[in-house]
């Protein structure tokens, strides 16, 4: 794999050639034909399967509830467009690593005589002997990130799995479809405590590469620590303190000279038992305060905040503090209960035997090969999205996706969406089964743990032996009525408090609902005139405001008596239709008169672009009402660009 500058024809780059002025793409075999693959996907309907879907009670499945589909990710992703497209809050994909053990196959129908021989003279599945799997674990994932990136919302992030076998190239193509300015980070994950030993090195760890669609739009959340103790109170409340220099000697009075300037300290007026009353202005016997200068480096340091935004919360959200050496510093209270998300995922909470374990918690058996962890997930989903966001799964597997959002949702009272898609046969009996048995409850008998603390006890905290108890101490106090038993264990160095349930029965359900759907025949006009394929009347609605406006169409469409199907800030969409060829073939279903008149009722000044299989007036009539006419079958493109 090349890192290729298209601007020097002769000159292939590594991918640390970031410095250049124009950013490289990653180039690999196969790529010339795939780069636009993602269009030439036909359209197709989500068909419900009743008897396999989970719907709340006294309601009938619904596209509009959970989703979880069985079929190829690529053509349900291009069915999600219609509905979703620009939509979804969070989406975390785990896809095949490429180790060569997987047994995945590389079948896509790109329509390209030369990738049809290629895919067919080489092995599939993809194995470690084929010296092309990396070009064709590419030409698979690059239109697949192509229809997730158009499905995500301008605020929203993805995460993906992966591990070294192809993080370079992962990297490279997220750049590409993404954008390099809005990689946000990668995580390290503890996914193998114990190590497994590959020669020379035993690996403990995987990643996940965390991306936005807009880092400018885009809003994240503190992870929940029910168990942080503070050492202050004031009038507000409880509070911790942090210096308010910058730590990054990156800003420095000549970065950030706006940054740089005195406070003044009274010494003889302390406000609170362990402050200091402060001020801008300075004041005679007052001690003069600026930034510390950086011990390692050297460099002197700036404030965090500029002067009107310090002058705003002078005495209240920042103070004077003397420290333990007799130096006088300028602190800010925190009152966070939370704390942002770490780049280091080290906990056991995280680790794939916690994965395994729940699964085979679930099916008494193990069902599924390194399913990942509840917790991860639930962490993801809890920073990236808010209580009514879709999530989505495009790579299912065990569904831990699914599970994740109904446990965040029964945390904190959410309404999250989650949707799902599954090729392999164990989409049902693996994947829904699973959510089924998250939704109702399952067998189970024994002591249900959840962990509520884990900390690794060093020096320092052994200093502070007794903030330390206190906080195991809280922990005791608030979830007593939680837990039939708190437990307290020491090993290897890390404390961790664990609650206890006995559980003789069944474990709770966490309640929700789905509807299972399967892909349908692919939404062809042609086809629909000639009756070969009649999808209903919703799906084609979505389909012709997705394709007729680039937006995709809020709620499930049903037939009006005005033909009327949704609208954009410029333009309202029509259609007359019903899923019957001799409808279709009948004066029937042509714009005439009476149609126009209900449609005309509205009296909407926006433009209407009103799909009939033909029409009965000239233009001067319609175009006093502002409508374009759009003729079935041929009128299925993007006509503008709203």
């Amino acid at each position: 794999m090349l890192y290729h500058n298209p601007h020097n024809r002769n000159e292939n780059l590594t991918l640390h050639t970031y410095q250049s002025q124009v950013m490289p793409t990653l180039e690999f075999k196969g790529k010339q034909y795939i780069y636009s693959h993602h269009h030439s996907v036909p359209f197709r309907e989500l068909l419900v399967d009743k008897k396999k879907s989970m719907p709340a009670s006294g309601k009938k499945p619904s596209l509009d509830d959970n989703l979880i589909i069985h079929g190829d990710n690529l053509h349900a992703l291009k069915a999600l467009m219609p509905q979703y497209a620009g939509k979804i809050k969070c989406i975390y994909i785990d896809p095949p690593y490429n180790t060569g053990n997987e047994g995945w196959c590389y079948n896509d129908n790109v329509n390209s005589p030369l990738m049809k021989e290629w895919i067919s003279k080489n092995a599939n599945p993809v194995d470690k002997e084929d010296m092309q799997r990396h070009d064709k674990w590419l030409c698979m994932m690059y239109p697949r990130l192509k229809l997730l990136h158009e499905l995500l919302a301008d605020d929203g992030v993805i995460f993906v799995s992966i591990d070294d076998n192809e993080l370079n190239n992962l990297r490279g193509v997220m750049d590409e479809i993404f954008g390099e300015e809005n990689f946000i980070g990668m995580f390290i994950i503890n996914s193998s405590p114990s190590a497994i030993d590959y020669g020379h090195i035993a690996k403990t760890h995987d990643y996940a590469l965390f991306y936005a669609k807009d880092i400018l739009m885009t809003e994240t959340h503190y992870l929940r620590e029910e168990d942080k103790v503070f050492k202050y109170k004031d009038e507000i409340g409880s509070f911790n303190i942090y210096p308010l220099y910058n730590g990054n000697v990156a800003f420095n009075p000549k970065t950030r000279p706006n940054l740089f300037y005195p406070f003044y300290l009274n010494t003889d007026n302390k406000i609170e038992d362990d402050f200091y009353e402060i001020d801008i202005e300075k004041r005679d016997g007052w001690v003069e305060v600026y930034p510390v200068i950086s011990r390692k480096d050297g460099v002197q340091r700036v404030w965090r905040w500029g002067k009107p935004k310090s002058i705003e919360n002078l005495n209240k959200e920042i103070v004077g503090y003397k420290t333990e050496d007799g130096e006088y510093r300028i602190v800010q209270k925190s009152r966070l209960t939370g704390k942002v998300i770490r780049s280091l995922q080290l906990d056991k909470e995280i680790s794939s035997r916690r994965g395994t374990s729940e699964v085979e918690e679930i099916f008494k058996s193990k069902s599924f090969s390194f399913p990942k962890p509840i917790e991860l997930l639930k962490r993801f989903i809890a920073v990236s999205t808010d209580k009514n966001s879709i999530v989505l799964d495009s790579f299912a597997g065990s569904g831990t996706a699914a599970h994740a959002v109904l446990a965040l949702n029964k945390e904190d009272g959410g309404n999250r969406k989650f949707i799902l898609v599954e090729m392999e046969d164990y989409a049902n009996s693996i994947t829904a089964e699973r959510v089924r048995r998250a939704i109702q409850g399952y067998a189970f008998t024994g002591i249900d743990k959840q962990e509520l603390l884990n900390e690794k006890i060093n020096f320092s905290q052994l200093k502070n032996a007794n903030k330390l108890l206190k906080k195991v101490e809280l922990i005791e106090f608030q979830q007593a009525d939680t837990f039939d038993k708190i437990s307290k264990t020491l090993k290897d160095g890390t404390l961790i408090v664990t609650g206890e349930t006995n559980v003789t029965d069944k474990k709770a359900g966490l309640g929700g609902s789905f509807t299972f759907c399967e892909l349908g025949n692919e939404i062809s006009i042609e086809k629909i005139i000639t009756g070969e394929s009649l999808p209903d009347y919703g799906a084609l609605a979505k389909y012709v405001f997705y394709t007729a406006t680039g937006k995709s169409l809020d709620g499930h469409a049903k037939e009006k008596l005005d033909y009327f199907v949704g609208e954009t800030d410029l333009y309202e969409v029509y259609l007359i239709y019903k899923p019957d060829i001799a409808f279709l073939r009948g004066n029937d279903s042509a714009l005439n008169y009476i149609k126009l008149k209900a449609i005309a009722a509205r009296n909407s000044k926006k433009e209407k672009l009103v799909f009939a299989t033909a029409k009965y007036m000239g233009q001067k009539e319609l175009s006093s009402q502002n409508i374009t006419f759009c003729q079935l079958p041929y009128a299925i493109h993007k006509v503008v660009g709203a």
